[in-house]
């Protein structure tokens, strides 16, 4: 466990061995060139705007779209096939690029800088499009479908499709579903020329919230803040029993803070923890699936989250901090619940810790690494103080910078540390210091810039990456940022398809008729006392909507399922009494579980890879070790004390509920390990499955039973490990 992390070239490999989102063609000059200099002006961009003021809300999104619409066909080829093969200029192909991919990246980028152009002559087009209207909306639409499915597949451009024929083609749908239907041109009109479709909130938050976060996490990781995290886990639990399986939790746990990526997370981290949990006798496909399940926990734990938590800041119109804090308690149950499921295995297993030898020095990693916590503490501070989440992360990508150039490891100059205060004290005077203008803003930071540069180059200060590292995480955060813009751009075209037909009511309205038919037919089996109708079929529409985020998750990323559910499905649980934070928590926490579910579990995929075991056992182990996330948002919807900040919030609800989880998640984590502690029997698995669904279940009552329901299990462990410990104990010589 002393290994370093892995070096970037090496990361950046591993990543696009095993996430289809980062799989880039090979590239010559001049493409070479020109696709590294678009990200950096990509990266430059977004920058500058989070620090220095957003553009009109219009051109903003439009030359966030056109970058990322653009670089896509440059970067991502045709067919997957050609991943491999060379790069070679030619007439046909500069730089490697076919010209007709430099032809649909142009004409892409011009379709979408259409809007920002006409945007002042945009109010008297909407609702009467004319022919270059449609012809440009009709360019885009195709060329962002193609777009996505080079970056992600086929899946999210098919429901698109399907999204839009049901809005040309509605009178022939039957009952609720039939409408009016709409003509290409309503259709163009309404998915191009109005913020309702291409231009809406998804590529909004995209271009404002996310491309910043994913920024701040490569700068951070090149810094070193990772290999901390991952000294620090490795001391808190690396010499308990099965120690690497619990490093691999607490530092994907650690890590997820910087990255809100599930395949990121597993690369990073499982590169070192994977190879030290087989050393130490666990079985390649549950190492891969511990680090799977732990990983896809890196988008539910704050502060950074995963792209979908910033959506809901504009879906629900709540401050981030407010996010953040419901956040907290359901991330770490997940880890509790993976953590408890590695602790039995390795107790039933009699797997060892971690040897002396194989520990990291804490104190010397906090020695030579302390100063890379400081961008993390400042992004924390600025987003609790309650300023905007991309101020938050101009400062910690400043910070990251700041430190990596002015810090190295082991050097304590007054030189290096004078420049690190005087630039933390420039960019204090640029986002806190009162100028009104933004030319004074923009001249304080350029004075830092130069005084860093003159600084560099006359005191000969070294840091811990150099200058050109920044123009490389630059170049690396545009490229992450790339596959989830187009997602965001397409799953736009859907949202608009609700907006223009209605289906989303209609959908409600099915969902809702489903639910109350199930309900009242598994009413009849059930005494009346025990279960409430309007509970049960809230019960049966939580189940319906979890499947199929589920099902949707086997195809389309995080972000675009949470978009999709949160139009279709959560106005339905709102419609049910479910509060509108509880209900987009709970479609996001489902959406996330699909990365660890076969049969496409791309998380768990990566981690089998890299463990060189099995990816569909290691895909069913993962799932079921993630299984505490997959019950935790039905404790929150029954018991939305559990969130914090949730309406209805009292501490005598919330410990109830706490104490609950924590037990029954214990209980089923026992249950699925087949150990508490001795081997368990059947009958015992059965009971403490049981008891914990029910400690699980909101309430002191369900929980008192639960715990009657367990306790013969419990005492006939504890009776069995006396006699086991009184068997291995010494006996006296006579």
């Amino acid at each position: 466990m002393t290994t370093a992390l892995p070096d970037d070239k090496t990361l950046a490999e591993l990543e696009q061995k095993f996430d289809p989102e980062m799989r880039f063609r090979p590239l010559a000059q001049p493409a070479l060139g020109i696709v590294a200099v678009l990200l950096m002006l990509l990266s430059a961009f977004h920058y500058y705007t989070a620090g220095f003021g957003l553009l009109q809300e219009v051109t903003h999104r439009g030359v966030h779209l056109a970058f990322v619409l653009g670089l896509i066909f440059l970067v991502f080829p045709h067919r997957a096939a050609l991943l491999g093969v060379a790069a070679r200029h030619r007439w046909a192909a500069p730089g490697g690029v076919p010209l007709l991919d430099w032809l649909l990246a142009i004409g892409i980028a011009v379709a979408v800088l259409y809007i920002p152009w006409i945007f002042d002559d945009l109010a008297f087009r909407v609702g009467n499009p004319g022919p270059v209207d449609v012809a440009m909306g009709t360019v885009l639409i195709l060329a962002l479908l193609e777009a996505t499915r080079r970056s992600m597949g086929w899946p999210l451009p098919v429901i698109a499709i399907s999204f839009m024929a049901y809005a040309l083609a509605g009178p022939v749908f039957p009952g609720l579903l039939k409408h009016a239907g709409a003509s290409w041109s309503q259709l163009v009109n309404h998915q191009y020329l109005t913020s309702q479709g291409i231009y809406g909130v998804a590529v909004g938050v995209v271009a404002t919230y996310v491309f910043h976060f994913v920024l701040f996490g490569v700068m951070a990781t090149r810094i070193g803040l990772g290999q901390l995290f991952l000294d620090v886990a490795s001391t808190i639990a690396g010499r308990q029993v099965g120690g690497p399986a619990k490093v691999s939790v607490f530092g994907s746990a650690m890590f997820g803070t910087l990255s809100g990526s599930s395949v990121a997370n597993a690369v990073t981290v499982g590169s070192l923890t994977i190879p030290a949990m087989i050393r130490v006798g666990y079985k390649r496909e549950f190492a891969g699936a511990v680090e799977a399940a732990s990983s896809t926990g890196g988008q539910i734990t704050p502060p950074v989250l995963g792209a979908a938590a910033f959506l809901m800041i504009e879906f629900l119109a709540v401050p981030y901090q407010t996010i953040i804090a419901a956040a907290a308690i359901p991330a770490f149950m997940h880890f509790f619940g993976v953590f408890m499921q590695v602790h039995f295995e390795a107790r039933r297993h009699g797997l060892r810790g971690l040897t002396a030898e194989e520990m990291p020095d804490l104190r010397d990693s906090l020695r030579q690494r302390w100063p890379t916590l400081i961008p993390l503490a400042l992004l924390i501070t600025v987003l609790v103080a309650g300023r905007t989440p991309y101020l938050a992360a101009f400062i910690g990508i400043s910070s990251c910078a700041i430190v990596g150039l002015c810090t190295r490891p082991g050097d304590n100059r007054a030189a290096n540390w004078a420049l690190l205060l005087l630039l933390h004290a420039l960019l204090g005077v640029i986002v806190f210091g009162g100028l009104q203008t933004e030319l004074a803003r923009v001249g304080v930071f350029a004075a830092g810039v130069a005084l860093a540069v003159v600084a560099i180059r006359a005191l000969r200060i070294q840091g811990r990456i150099a200058p050109a590292a920044l123009l490389e995480a630059a170049e690396t955060g545009a490229k992450y940022a790339l596959a989830v813009g187009a997602a965001a751009a397409t799953v736009g075209i859907v949202i608009g398809v609700v907006t223009l037909t209605g289906v989303g009511f209609k959908l409600s309205t099915i969902i809702t008729g489903a639910a109350n038919a199930m309900a009242g037919g598994l009413g009849s089996w059930l005494p009346a006392a025990l279960i409430e109708p309007k509970t049960l079929a809230l019960l049966a529409a939580l189940v319906m909507t979890g499947l199929v985020c589920i099902l949707l998750g086997c195809g389309i990323p995080t972000t675009a399922n949470y978009i999709i559910m949160v139009t279709v499905a959560a106005p339905t649980l709102v419609l049910m009494g479910v509060e509108p934070l509880v209900a987009h928590f709970f479609v996001f926490y489902y959406g996330v579980l699909a990365d660890i579910t076969p049969p496409v579990a791309l998380a768990a995929y990566a981690a089998a890879g890299m463990a060189g075991g099995d990816p569909f056992k290691t895909g069913n182990t993962a799932f079921r070790l993630g299984l505490a996330k997959a019950l935790v948002p039905f404790v929150f919807v029954f018991s939305p004390s559990l969130l914090l900040v949730a309406k209805g919030f009292t501490w005598p609800d919330f410990i109830v509920t706490f104490t609950g989880c924590i037990v029954g998640i214990t209980l089923l984590a026992a249950a699925l390990s087949k150990f508490l502690f001795v081997e368990m029997k059947r009958w015992e698995q059965l009971l403490c499955g049981v008891g914990a669904l029910l400690m699980v279940a909101p309430g002191a009552t369900s929980g008192l039973i639960g715990l009657a329901v367990a306790a013969p299990v419990l005492l006939r462990q504890w009776a069995a490990r006396g006699a086991v410990s009184a068997a291995a104990a010494p006996r006296p010589v006579r």
